[in-house]
């Protein structure tokens, strides 16, 4: 016998009761509420939702999920004709995908469609039911989905039908057996609960459309580029900031739509690919996956987080490309751009590092200047290196398609004018804007010589793509067409849409000119931006956060701290950088947790809600009788509306930190008026004002929920809960004035919950702050490197009286085959990584002393150090750095005598006498190819003997992915002989004088290092460089190097 689990006035298991009813099958019904059974197949993540609330447990232990499944399992040849029925498929198909979507959707038209179609194919003579006279599963299904709705008007056309599928034995023993009670339309609703829930669950999924008459709003916030994980800055600056907006809006009941997504093309994305030695869409999913993890746990609310490279927005780019090209807005021009002869290609702006020609920063990128913003071409650098080779690039003649700004500017002048005082543009904006025109605008590059972005729809233009910058923004638009399919009603309905969006300072040209221009110069009615919420820097300390250089907190360090993200939150608002840079500091973080969060929020509502608990038998009381304490608490109302109208104003004009300070003050207030009223005295000599006092209390606990779930929605889910109140309030006029009443805001007797209470918030200890600090000192690479050196060191200290070379000295090289840099010594990460490794701030805040003394230690080794050869120095990590790759040349080589696929090379590597090679590349390269060739050799491996004759180092070569062919590493002409190869992070000058074989160094070393797609030999994504640029391979890319 089958066991239908399902909630029991859910309609759509009436499918499965009826249908067994119909083919005379015994089914038993189990409550879902009672199916304890099943808890462990319903938490299984790979469990469809779909079956989470109603399933078929079979006699063999296996389920099915799907209500229509279930019918058809349950029925069979009873509703079905045998083999394939397919009347009655061909309905059910239609219930699933139209009918149902259309009921629980709440879609009134395309509801008034399916009925219009039922009643035709019903108005047959003999036609009955839908597969004609005879009761079929379709009937049925159709019946179910229905049946909630039975006092519809819209039904109407189909009553008789219904009444005749509800008469049925099977229908009415069905609707019994579920507690469904009669379906009667003339008694009213026939909804359920489960109807009812399953419906606004599906509504609340369906992507959301401007409503006509209401405020409608657009929020985006700028697209993190995705080739790094996002550090506190970035996130600060759009996501956040932007999600606090869209909260307070929906909290406001307008209508309002938030999107954002990865930026996925682009010479940032190719460099990150060269760097990690994966494709850009490998790149593309690890770090799209990576920020939208980041932003979850952050508790980012957006519509919609998508990404760009996508269908929708290439036909987009391209259709806003087209229109701007028909109307003349395009010009082609030819340009110098910087050409990497070693490459063979024309090198992108971010290939292209210098000095900046502004502030002489001396490590400027070709799109624009880190230190002072400027936006740059690639030719305007002093002394300009190619970033992936080293060497100087050449300029060359190449066309690209430019937008015609000057031709635009009366256009954008006047919507700047407009638009930045209708909005209210930030100071800080306005400037940015206005620096911008004054200058007068110039014809603007919108291609590059790429492959990874989208394609530029002009003949000649194959191998281009738009530059990043056109594209970027309209992804935008194409993420909110894969949110919803009428994406226009969004965009291109000014007059019922607002658009706000979120972006720091070097973002605002980019979205105050360039974005606006191409859309004006399409003609379109497009949804231009009209406010636009600009933040400055955010530094890290004494310095700045760096994506690029790993310097700073970044979004999954703040997880791994373990504190709480409603701390970070308020952090990181409170500390905004509205009008100017403002900094991350670690004490100021632990003061304000401390200070106003513990001390002032989490002490008032602590307060307030253990005296209800323990006082009045865990309710509000309610106000006193006789009017007692009404006077304190109206002086009391009277502080709170002002400060609920300023919050109220302050998030309507995007000043985050002005309303988080109002907010706050509620709580100030509150903590004050707990305080003078002496409410625990007042409880002794005066119940009944004691009443009203706590029920104040309660009521600004209740606002300040409210209040703070724009800025800490985690915080006020845990607050709702012990308040035993299931939403917050919304942040509507009417609780404004409420707030004017705090003792009225909740209503007399209401029970908090169940639990006592406990504190929200816990202080930061200064050892904490300390080991903080240290820990995140100096940049990612160098704490991945301490960390490993700590742990390696750390495991040989563990083992008593281990012999040299072992006892844990394995986990250094492994852990270190991850660091971007070379081997860790002592400072800040180091203590990091000791304090890390111990677990205790008071070690990590004498991480320094331990190194002195370690030190100390070490330098009394030998027989006068008072110990048996003093510290033992940890194992180097295992990467390039302990490798002696050196430039050689094969002065004659020839078949080894005894091995028919060896080779015997007699190398040059600038010493006194030649090195003897043994190779086995004989399969690969014929015997005359290999006189002569310059190469790139491993020379400090242990000499072994080869079949007779001993080889004194290692030729490295290329082998293509499927192992066809193999290819000498060659250096590149002007390198010098027996010059030593560096990699760049990595210091290369002291390698080992030999690699010990038992310590696997090479074994580490060499899966990580292979030939990109340029051909250049590279070790984790770097190339391998000689003075005179990388070495290279003739055709081999994505090969293996050994």
């Amino acid at each position: 016998m089958a066991t239908l689990v399902t909630r029991l006035d859910d309609p759509q298991a009436l499918k499965a009761a009826a249908a067994a009813a119909a083919a005379g099958a015994t089914l038993s019904v189990l409550a879902l509420s009672d199916s304890s059974t099943w808890k462990k197949l319903l938490a299984d993540p790979s469990c469809p939702e779909a079956a989470r609330d109603i399933f078929l447990v079979l006699p063999n232990g296996t389920a099915l999920g799907d209500p229509n499944a279930i019918a058809r399992y349950l029925t069979g040849p009873a509703l079905l004709l045998e083999g394939f029925d397919f009347a009655n498929e061909s309905w059910l198909e239609w219930e699933e995908s139209h009918l149902r979507p259309a009921v629980y959707g709440g879609n009134a038209a395309a509801l008034e469609s399916a009925v219009q179609h039922l009643s035709a194919a019903l108005s047959g003579s003999n036609q009955q039911f839908l597969g004609g006279s005879k009761l079929g599963l379709s009937d049925i299904a159709v019946f179910a989905t229905l049946r909630p709705l039975a006092d519809s008007s819209t039904l109407a056309p189909l009553q008789p039908y219904l009444q005749r599928v509800a008469a049925l034995p099977a229908l009415a023993e069905a609707s019994q057996q579920l507690q469904l009670g009669s379906f009667d339309a003339s008694n009213g609703d026939c909804s359920s609960s489960s109807f009812l829930a399953d419906a606004a669950a599906r509504q609340a999924a369906l992507p959301k459309l401007p409503i006509p008459g209401q405020r409608n709003i657009l929020i985006t916030s700028a697209l993190p580029y995705v080739n790094n994980v996002p550090h506190l800055g970035n996130i600060i600056g759009c996501v956040l900031s932007a999600d606090v907006y869209a909260r307070f809006c929906r909290s406001r009941g307008y209508n309002v739509v938030y999107v954002c997504g990865t930026d996925e093309y682009g010479t940032a994305t190719e460099t990150k690919a060269l760097e990690e030695g994966l494709s850009c869409q490998q790149i593309c999913d690890k770090y799209h996956a990576i920020h939208k993890s980041i932003y979850e746990w952050f508790d980012i609310g957006f519509d919609k987080f998508g990404r760009t490279p996508t269908r929708a927005q290439t036909e987009i780019g391209q259709s806003i490309f087209q229109t701007l090209q028909d109307r003349g807005c395009l010009v082609e021009q030819s340009m110098e751009q910087l050409f990497s002869e070693p490459l063979g290609k024309f090198l992108a702006d971010r290939f292209v590092t210098g000095t900046c020609p502004k502030c002489k920063y001396d490590d400027a990128r070709g799109d624009q200047c880190d230190s002072c913003g400027q936006l740059l071409n690639p030719t305007e650098l002093i002394n300009p290196k190619c970033a992936l080779t080293g060497s100087t690039p050449v300029v060359r003649q190449t066309k690209h398609i430019f937008l015609d700004l000057p031709s635009l500017s009366p256009d954008l002048q006047a919507y700047i004018d407009r638009t930045s005082a209708l909005g209210g543009w930030s100071s800080n904006c306005v400037q940015v804007t206005k620096a911008w025109m004054e200058q007068g605008l110039k014809v603007r590059c919108i291609t590059r010589d790429l492959k990874w972005g989208t394609p530029v729809p002009r003949d000649g233009y194959e191998n281009k793509v738009f530059y990043v910058w056109f594209d970027a923004p309209i992804g935008y638009i194409s993420i909110t067409a894969n949110y919803c399919s009428d994406w226009q009603a969004w965009w291109k309905n000014p007059e019922d849409v607002e658009l706000v969006q979120f972006m720091g300072k070097d973002n605002v040209p980019f979205h105050t000119v360039i974005f606006p221009a191409t859309l004006l110069g399409t003609q379109e009615p497009w949804t231009m931006m009209k406010s636009i919420s600009v933040t400055e820097y955010l530094n890290y300390e004494d310095g700045k956060f760096s994506k690029s250089r790993g310097v700073g907190v970044f979004g999954n360090d703040a997880k791994d701290t373990g504190i709480p993200v409603e701390v970070w939150r308020y952090y990181l608002l409170a500390v905004r950088p509205e009008t100017s840079d403002s900094a991350f500091q670690w004490d100021d973080f632990a003061m304000k947790n401390n200070a106003e969060l513990n001390d002032n929020l989490g002490n008032f509502i602590n307060r307030t809600l253990k005296f209800c608990y323990a006082r009045f038998e865990k309710t509000v009381p309610g106000e006193g009788a006789g009017g007692a304490g009404t006077e304190a608490v109206r002086s009391l109302g009277e502080k709170l509306g002002p400060l609920v109208e300023q919050y109220i104003a302050a998030l309507e004009a995007l000043r985050m930190k002005d309303a988080l300070k109002a907010a706050m003050l509620v709580s100030k207030a509150g903590n004050l008026f707990f305080q003078e009223t002496e409410i625990w005295v007042a409880y002794k000599q005066d119940r009944e004002a004691a009443s009203t006092y706590i029920s104040a209390c309660a009521g600004i606990v209740l606002l300040l929920a409210a209040l703070l779930q724009p800025f800490m929605p985690s915080f006020t889910a845990k607050l709702l809960q012990q308040l035993g109140v299931q939403q917050p309030p919304l942040l509507t006029d009417d609780l404004v004035k409420a707030a004017a009443s705090p003792a009225t805001l909740l209503p007399a007797g209401h029970p908090i919950g169940a639990a006592e209470p406990t504190p929200l918030f816990r202080k930061i200890t200064e050892d904490e702050v300390a080991e903080l600090r240290a820990r995140f000192a100096g940049n990612q690479a160098d704490r991945t490197a301490a960390a490993a050196t700590a742990a390696a060191s750390g495991s040989s200290s563990a083992v008593s009286g281990a012999k040299s070379g072992k006892g844990g000295g394995k986990s250094a090289p492994a852990a270190a085959t991850n660091a971007k840099s070379g081997p860790a010594g002592g400072g800040p990460a180091a203590a990091a990584a000791a304090a890390s490794a111990d677990g205790t701030a008071t070690q990590a805040a004498s991480g320094k002393e331990k190194q002195n003394k370690a030190k100390a230690a070490g330098s009394g080794g030998g027989k006068g150090g008072g110990g048996k050869g003093g510290a033992k120095e940890p194992e180097r990590p295992a990467d390039i750095s302990r490798l002696n790759l050196r430039v050689g040349l094969i002065t004659k080589a020839w078949r080894h005598p005894d091995a028919e696929s060896l080779y015997v090379e007699e190398v040059d590597v600038g010493e006194a006498a030649p090195r003897t090679v043994v190779s086995g590349l004989v399969k690969f390269i014929p015997e005359a190819e290999m006189q002569q060739r310059r190469v790139v050799l491993v020379c400090n491996l242990k000499p072994a003997n080869m079949r007779g004759i001993q080889s004194q180092a290692m030729v490295l070569a290329a082998t293509a992915p499927d192992g066809s062919k193999v290819e000498l590493v060659e250096p590149p002409a002007g390198a010098a002989i027996g010059e030593r190869l560096s990699v760049e992070g990595f210091d290369c000058s002291q390698p080992d004088e030999q690699l010990n074989p038992k310590k696997k160094v090479w074994e580490a070393v060499q899966p990580d290092l292979a030939t990109n797609e340029l051909r250049v030999a590279c070790y984790r994504g770097l190339p391998l460089l000689t003075s005179a640029g990388p070495a290279t391979v003739s055709s081999v890319a994505g090969g293996s190097i050994k």
